[in-house]
């Protein structure tokens, strides 16, 4: 793949509390190939499709972590990203550190608590496929703070909120340079007070009917059953270990 552009997701991984089963389940949703490394990175695993990396996934480290999947967006200067966070109002969880030769991370959380990471590529690029069944489609932020949100990421990245209409619902899409990378939406009095503020993946497909229906024989509980939405269907989904994820069939698929 071409290097990531700065600024642009450009990578998910799941921390899981069952990493055995996870890969199991995964698999078998997704037709990914689970490729384990060594010792050295903890048995960290990348799913490929097709031989391509499209996601990972690895233990959970902290006690009383919860199973979920992280948004990571590419960056040329990890350092300077967590210099940022911390001047716009959000937290450094994880200083920017080195993955061997691989590259270099960090995580955070946004000013209202939401965690992302940012990943500055070495050997590892990030994601080598996209937007094909099985592959990272999308990246969502649900906070109960847009304005904040709008204002946070616009400092750390660049980005630049546009509100579109969505059902007749409004709905933040993020643009970088004229191009947009993710999207944002308002979590409402219909969300559950319980569940914070998180970055949501979803994954294409070319049927979600039939995907969500196969994720629940596989142990998978439907947080959000399929919908129709003006880009196409989606479902949000909670994996056998508690982790959200999404579902989108575009209307092209």
């Amino acid at each position: 793949m071409t290097h990531p552009t700065p600024g642009v997701p450009n990578w998910v991984d799941l921390g899981t509390a069952d990493l055995e089963d996870a890969t199991r389940f995964y698999t078998e949703l997704f037709g990914w190939e689970a490729d384990v490394s060594g010792e050295e990175y903890g048995g960290y695993t990348t799913f490929r499709l097709d031989g391509r990396a499209a996601a990972g996934a690895g233990p959970l480290y902290g006690e009383g972590q919860p199973t979920a999947w992280s948004t990571y967006v590419a960056t040329d200067d990890a350092d300077a990203v967590a210099a940022r966070v911390e001047a716009a109002g959000g937290k450094v969880l994880v200083a920017p550190f080195d993955v061997m030769y691989q590259g270099r991370m960090a995580a955070f959380l946004d000013q209202a608590g939401a965690p992302f990471s940012v990943w500055q590529p070495g050997s590892m690029k990030g994601a080598d496929v996209f937007d094909v069944p099985g592959a990272l489609a999308w990246n969502e932020l649900a906070t109960r703070d847009v304005e904040g949100s709008a204002a946070f990421y616009g400092a750390v990245f660049g980005w630049v909120a546009r509100e579109i209409s969505v059902q007749g619902l409004p709905y933040l899409v993020w643009e970088l340079a004229g191009k947009t990378v993710a999207g944002m939406r308002m979590m409402d009095a219909t969300w559950p007070q319980d569940l914070p503020p998180h970055w949501m993946v979803y994954f294409a497909t070319a049927d979600c009917d039939e995907s969500a229906a196969y994720a629940q024989s596989l142990g998978a509980q439907v947080a959000r059953p399929p919908s129709d939405v003006p880009i196409g269907r989606y479902a949000v989904l909670e994996d056998p270990q508690g982790g959200l994820f999404a579902l989108l069939q575009s209307v092209t698929a």
